[in-house]
C-alpha cells in the first residue's frame, strides 16, 4: 500500500471512529424472557429551562434528538469568552444549515445578561436568529449547577476572578439521547477543528 493509500485510510477510518460517551455509567441488570439482561445506563444532562436571546423557553424537549454543543460564559467576560465566541463562531458557520444540530451558550452572569442584552450580543457577533445557536439566560444557581453536574464543567462565582466568576473553555458535545461524547478546549483552534470533525460522527447522515 502507498504512503497516499495509508493517508486515506487512516482519514477513513477517523470518520468512522465511533465518539465514546463520558460520565459515569452504571449497568442494570433485569429478567426478560427467562434470561438476565444487562442494561448499560449511562450520564445524561439534566432538565433544565432556561430563556433565550428571543425570549423563547429552551428545554430537554428542544433538545430532543438534536447534536449539539453546550458552552459557559458571560458578555462582560475580560478573559476567555472572546476567545470562545471566536471559535464558536466557525462551527457556528460550518453547521448552521445543519437542522439536526444546536448551540447553548449559558451565561453565567444572567442579572447583567437579560434576553435582551443576548439579543444585542448575538447580533454583534453575526447571530442574526435563534434557529442554531440559542444564548440562554435563567436562574444562575441553576446556570451553575447544571454547568458542574450535567456538562461536567467549572462554573461558579469566584470574586478572585477576573469578573467574579470562574469558568472553564470547555465546549461539550452532546448527542440525540443527551449524552456526552466530547470535551474540547474552547480556546484552542485545533481542539475546535476536532470538535468539527467528530460532530458529522453523531448526525444522522453519518449513521
Amino acid at each position: 500500500m502507498s504512503s497516499c493509500e495509508s493517508g486515506n485510510s487512516e482519514k477513513e477510518s477517523d470518520r468512522n471512529k465511533t465518539l465514546p460517551i463520558l460520565g459515569n455509567s452504571h449497568v442494570n441488570e433485569f429478567e426478560m424472557e427467562g434470561k438476565v439482561v444487562q442494561d448499560t445506563v449511562y450520564h445524561k444532562i439534566g432538565q433544565f429551562k432556561f430563556i433565550n436571546q428571543e425570549g423563547r423557553e429552551i428545554t430537554n424537549s428542544s433538545t430532543d434528538g438534536k447534536v449539539y454543543i453546550a458552552d459557559f460564559f458571560f458578555t462582560t467576560c475580560p478573559t476567555i469568552c472572546p476567545v470562545m465566541k471566536t471559535q464558536m463562531l466557525r462551527v457556528y458557520e460550518k453547521f448552521d444549515n445543519e437542522p439536526d444540530f444546536m448551540i447553548l451558550s449559558h451565561t453565567l452572569d444572567p442579572e447583567h445578561d437579560t434576553s435582551e442584552l443576548l439579543k444585542d450580543y448575538a447580533a454583534k457577533i453575526g447571530v442574526e436568529n435563534d434557529n442554531t445557536w440559542h444564548f440562554l439566560t435563567g436562574d444562575q444557581e441553576k446556570i451553575f449547577e447544571i454547568g458542574q453536574t450535567s456538562y461536567l464543567t467549572t462554573a461558579m462565582s469566584d470574586q478572585t476572578e477576573p469578573g467574579g466568576i470562574l469558568h472553564s473553555g470547555a465546549f461539550v458535545l452532546v448527542d440525540q439521547k443527551g449524552r456526552i461524547r466530547g470535551v474540547y478546549d474552547g480556546t484552542k483552534e485545533d481542539q475546535v477543528n476536532r470538535l468539527m470533525k467528530d460532530i458529522p460522527k453523531l448526525l444522522p447522515s453519518n449513521e
